[in-house]
C-alpha cells in the first residue's frame, strides 16, 4: 500500500512506510475546483454540499465498491493539499532527472 494509512479493503497488508521507507506517500486522488475568483460562499457552498453527498449511504458504497475511501476537504485544505502535492511531485521528478525530449 502506498497510502499513507492502510486501505479498508486489505486492512492487513501494511503500507510502504511501515515496511521501513519512512514518509512515503503515493495515491491516486480527485477533486473539485472552481474558476479563481470565485466568490468564498459559493466555495464553502458547494464543499458542503460535497461532504453531505458523499456521506450518504449509497454513494459511500458505491465509492468503497471501486476501492474509493473519500476524504473530503474544504477549499483551503484542498488548495493546500495540492500545493504539497506540486512541490512533492517536483522534488521527485528533479532527483530522478527525468526529462521531456
Amino acid at each position: 500500500m502506498t497510502s499513507k494509512a492502510r486501505w479498508f479493503a486489505l486492512p492487513d497488508v501494511p503500507t510502504v512506510a511501515e515496511l521501513g521507507v519512512e514518509g512515503f506517500e503515493a495515491e491516486a486522488w480527485f477533486g473539485l475546483q472552481a474558476p479563481a475568483r470565485t466568490p468564498r460562499p459559493i466555495l464553502e457552498r458547494i464543499s458542503g454540499h460535497v461532504a453531505e453527498i458523499l456521506k450518504e449511504p449509497a454513494v459511500l458504497t458505491r465509492l468503497r465498491d471501486i476501492g474509493s475511501e473519500p476524504r473530503p476537504l474544504g477549499p483551503e485544505a484542498f488548495s493546500a493539499f495540492i500545493q504539497q502535492e506540486n512541490a512533492k511531485w517536483k522534488e521527485v521528478v528533479r532527483v530522478s532527472g527525468a526529462r521531456l525530449d
